[in-house]
């Protein structure tokens, strides 16, 4: 089993960018893949991002490509999403994930993964 604890959201204004963080405990870290998914208010939960067990495989939602970028330090045991260029519709809570795997897979839907943080709240200002 692994905990994850999510930290480093807030209130922005559009344009400005944040840096999120999952920090991991319990299992070895490398053996999960990991991704970021956000619900926004009267929304279901949405796939942001995902990145497989080594850092070397990345996905991204859409919506986010281009000004979102997901990384993690497995030394650390942390993931990162790097957010930039916010906007408004970006405001959401933001939750980091995390399943067991041995393979080099990344995962983009919520149902494969079974260990879930807290969440973090982002809001953007117009």
């Amino acid at each position: 089993q692994v905990q994850l604890v999510e930290s480093g959201g807030g209130l922005v204004q559009a344009g400005s960018s944040l840096r999120l963080s999952c920090a991991a405990s319990g299992r070895t870290f490398s053996n999960y893949a990991m991704g970021w998914f956000r619900q926004a208010p009267g929304k279901e939960r949405e796939f942001v991002a995902a990145v497989n067990r080594l850092g070397s495989y990345l996905y991204y939602a859409d919506s986010v490509k281009g000004r979102f970028t997901i990384s993690r330090d497995n030394a650390k045991r942390t993931v990162y999403l790097q957010m930039n260029s916010l906007k408004p519709e970006d405001t959401a809570v933001y939750y980091c994930a995390a399943r067991f795997t041995p393979s080099d897979s990344y995962y983009y839907s919520e149902r494969d993964y079974a260990y879930w943080g807290q969440g973090t709240q982002v809001t953007v200002s117009s």
